[in-house]
Order: C-alpha cells, then sequence, then structure tokens
C-alpha cells in the first residue's frame, strides 16, 4: 500500500524529494530508492522530524508496537497521521501516540495497488481543514476518496469497498465455472468474464443512472437476462448479499476491539 502511494503521487506531480520511506529491511530500502528515486531510511524518528505528515502503512497487529516506538517524535513534531492499517480505531491511534494528535484514519482496498482502489477517510477533531485536504490528496494517489463523519462508518466501507473486490472476484469465478460448464473453454470464459465485469463497471461509472435502472435497461421482457435475473431473485441474492456484508461489518467491529483494546 505504501508503495502504491508514493508511485501514485510521483505519477501525479508530486515532487518526488518531498518523499521519505522508512523501512526497517536494508533489502527493501535500497528497493525503494531504487524504483522510486527518493530518500528511505531505517529510522522512523528521524523521518518524522523531517515530515509534516506521516502515513502509517503497517500491518495492524504491529501499529500499537510502531505507534509506542515514535510516541516521542509524534509529540515533538505534531505531524498529520494518516493510518492505513484496517481496523484500528483513531482513539487507540491517538492512546498510543500520546494526545492531542491529528488522525485520519483510512479504509483502502486492494485495487489500490493499481491506482483504481476506493477509500474511505474519517478525521479526528484534531484534524484542521488543511490536513483533511492533505489527506485526500494523497489517498487520491491511490483512486476515488469518501469521507464519512462518524468512524463507525468505515466498518460499512469495509464491508462493501474494503471488502468488495473478494465478492465480485467470487462472482466472476461462478461465472467462469458455469460458462465451462455450458460448453465454453477455459480461456474464452475467462475472457468473456473479465470484459463483461470491466464493461458493466465502466458503464455505471459513465452514466448518471443508478445501478437497478441501468439493470432494468438490459432486461428486456421475456428475454434471457429477465430469466436469469428470476433465478437470482428466488434464491434470495439480496439476502445472500446483505447477510454476507453485515458478517463483514460485525468482523471489522470485533477486530477493531481486539486490536485496539489494550492499554
Amino acid at each position: 500500500m505504501a508503495q502504491s502511494l508514493i508511485g501514485g503521487l510521483i505519477a501525479s506531480g508530486y515532487n518526488k524529494q518531498n518523499i521519505i520511506a522508512t523501512d526497517p529491511t536494508e533489502a527493501q530500502r535500497n528497493s525503494v530508492t531504487q524504483n522510486f528515486g527518493i530518500h528511505c531510511l531505517a529510522d522512523n524518528a528521524e523521518a518524522i522530524q523531517r515530515s509534516d505528515i506521516v502515513v502509517l502503512a503497517v500491518k495492524p497487529q504491529v501499529l500499537e508496537s510502531v505507534c509506542h516506538s515514535i510516541a516521542d517524535a509524534v509529540q515533538a513534531k505534531k505531524p498529520l497521521i494518516i493510518s492505513v492499517a484496517a481496523g484500528i480505531r483513531s482513539d487507540d491511534i491517538n492512546r498510543w501516540l500520546g494526545s492531542n494528535t491529528a488522525i485520519v484514519r483510512t479504509m483502502p482496498n486492494t485495487p489500490a495497488l493499481i491506482q483504481t482502489g476506493a477509500t474511505g477517510l474519517f478525521a479526528n477533531t484534531f484534524v484542521s481543514n488543511e490536513q483533511q485536504s492533505q489527506a485526500e490528496h494523497i489517498l487520491r494517489a491511490a483512486g476515488i476518496t469518501v469521507w464519512v463523519d462518524e468512524e463507525a462508518k468505515l466498518d460499512a466501507v469495509t464491508a462493501l469497498s474494503g471488502s468488495g473486490p473478494a465478492y465480485y472476484f467470487m462472482f466472476m469465478e461462478a461465472m467462469e465455472q458455469t460458462a465451462q460448464t455450458l460448453g465454453l473453454d477455459e480461456k474464452t470464459a475467462h475472457l468473456l468474464t473479465l470484459q463483461t465485469a470491466l464493461g458493466a463497471a465502466k458503464m455505471a461509472l459513465e452514466s448518471h443512472q443508478d445501478c437497478a435502472t441501468l439493470r432494468k435497461n438490459v432486461t428486456s421482457p421475456n428475454g434471457t437476462t429477465e430469466r436469469a435475473i428470476q433465478s437470482f431473485e428466488n434464491a434470495g441474492l439480496h439476502q445472500i448479499v446483505e447477510n454476507a456484508m453485515k458478517a463483514a461489518q460485525t468482523r471489522a467491529q470485533e477486530l477493531a476491539d481486539e486490536l485496539g483494546g489494550k492499554a
């Protein structure tokens, strides 16, 4: 995720001399410097001393220890903190870093790795309007951004766009497998499935109509599509999706409690 943001910022014209990365592994530092032409340090505190914005792009399981290790540097510099660690609430990050820290918590998804992501953002009360704009600019390097006014809504974002790519992959997987049972070879089934998904998404993005209207527009009365849609409805597709997303939301809440509950 960090490399995706770095690459996206540079591609959008951001001055690479203003970007500093850190990594504990020498080989990784050398790789980042070679690939992006930016400074990559081993010392987090040194990087923070030189920065107005700090992006915490680490695994959720290690975020607490990372925050404790940089707390003094953060309190001395008071940078904007942007967290891309899934599931960790801003109050927990603030507690680990000290107090009165400007924190923007984000929920990106995996397509951010190819700059087509969707990221939900939440700012705590210490974040200024200017810092909100800065955070939005950085995350837009990986795709679109949306703000939520309550942090709990990030759990819904997690259930929708955070976990959503896997839902589509699973649906496409089922389409591919079924196409093969209907007589298509594997390559043809794969290509048609991917292009159909791409085309549908592109139509939805470029249209001023909602998804329900678009679906109705391509469903001719008594046609093949209508028959398939009726089958989905009879199987309770809407309820299946609702149950799945509620399960994802519940698990996001559980993870936040598990990962951030310690004092």
